[in-house]
């Protein structure tokens, strides 16, 4: 005979183990947990695709997937902290969006928990984060914003709206380093366009006016602008800016060209952040990130502002006109 004190306790037993059973196993249980460092600070539309690549994918969020959002909204010392909070979560992955700020705070906070870049870096062997292109090694793996030989075909672009350039000022973020000076294929596009490249750096917003103000009194013709976080969160200044001086400018994303700068040349955000969900998905199902291959961009928009063009006095050859992906009127 069952003792009738052990009968009950296995009872209770049962009935508080079932409910936690059921928890577990429900189809609605979050399984995976994704974690996103952005610097932010501007509008985060962009990385709608990476949300909408991973519904594509099967990942629904609140279902089987659990997206953990750090933002720093701007303020890029706050990215050590936030990128250690995600991994005291154990996230599976980590999005690190929106310049070498937030992939080098997620760098430093883990060396295990797979990194997936995007908007994030412009030479990644160079920087010392992945070994090849083809085999990245560690666990950061994802998509090269711009690849080196862009700079020059923007300085292309600039000499095409604007014959008689000669001198070009190239504006970038101190903050980020100087990858953005240091391809050698920028220089050669230069010298065979017969262009002089002037560096003029930026360390905060308050100085844009002061650096603009000094290339025109270096007398250059036109302004060639990093895509920085920094850069992109102040690009109504930055246009406003270069059109007072009456300088045609160019830069890598086309919210500049929104903002009323000329002309952008640069690969697409929307295909890169689709494609790092696509990146996700293979290490949420198991896939090493040392053994995922860093892509290179494949696709590039050219977006031209007409009506700044007619402010500046420019005439824009029809043949660029035809080969743009979009004219904004």
């Amino acid at each position: 005979m069952i003792d009738r004190r052990m009968f009950m306790k296995t009872l209770a037993g049962s009935l508080l183990a079932t409910p936690v059973a059921v928890e577990a196993q429900g189809p609605g249980k979050p399984s995976k947990k994704v974690g996103i460092l952005s610097v932010g600070g501007g509008s985060l539309a962009t990385i709608d695709p990476f949300f909408l690549g991973l519904r594509d994918l099967g990942w629904v969020e609140g279902q089987n997937l659990t997206i953990e959002r750090r933002i720093a909204d701007g303020r890029e010392e706050r990215l050590p902290r936030l990128a250690a909070e995600l991994t005291q979560l154990r996230v599976d992955v980590i999005l690190a969006a929106g310049g070498p700020a937030s992939l080098n705070a997620a760098r430093e906070a883990t060396k295990t928990i797979p990194i997936v870049m995007v908007a994030s870096s412009r030479d990644p062997i160079g920087a010392g984060l992945i070994q090849s292109y083809a085999r990245p090694g560690g666990n950061i793996t994802g998509i090269v914003t711009a690849p080196e030989q862009l700079t020059g075909k923007q300085l292309e672009l600039l000499k095409t709206v604007a014959p008689s350039l000669s001198r070009v000022g190239v504006l970038w973020d101190g903050t980020a380093g100087n990858q953005f000076l240091v391809a050698s294929e920028t220089a050669e596009t230069a010298r065979a366009l017969k262009l002089e490249l002037l560096a003029f750096e930026v360390q905060r917003p308050a100085e844009f006016s002061t650096v603009v103000d000094a290339a025109a009194r270096e007398r250059v013709g036109g302004l060639l602008f990093a895509g920085s976080p920094m850069f992109v969160r102040n690009r109504q200044q930055i246009a406003e800016l270069v059109t007072r001086y009456r300088l045609p400018a160019i830069s890598v994303w086309r919210s500049f060209v929104d903002a009323g700068m000329l002309m952008a040349y640069g690969p697409s955000l929307p295909d890169q952040f689709r494609q790092a969900a696509v990146y996700v998905d293979k290490i949420l199902k198991g896939a090493r990130p040392g053994d995922l291959p860093v892509e290179r961009p494949t696709k590039f928009e050219l977006v031209i502002n007409a009506k700044t063009a007619r402010v500046l006095g420019l005439t824009i050859p029809p043949s660029l006109l035809a080969r743009a992906d979009q004219v904004i009127e």
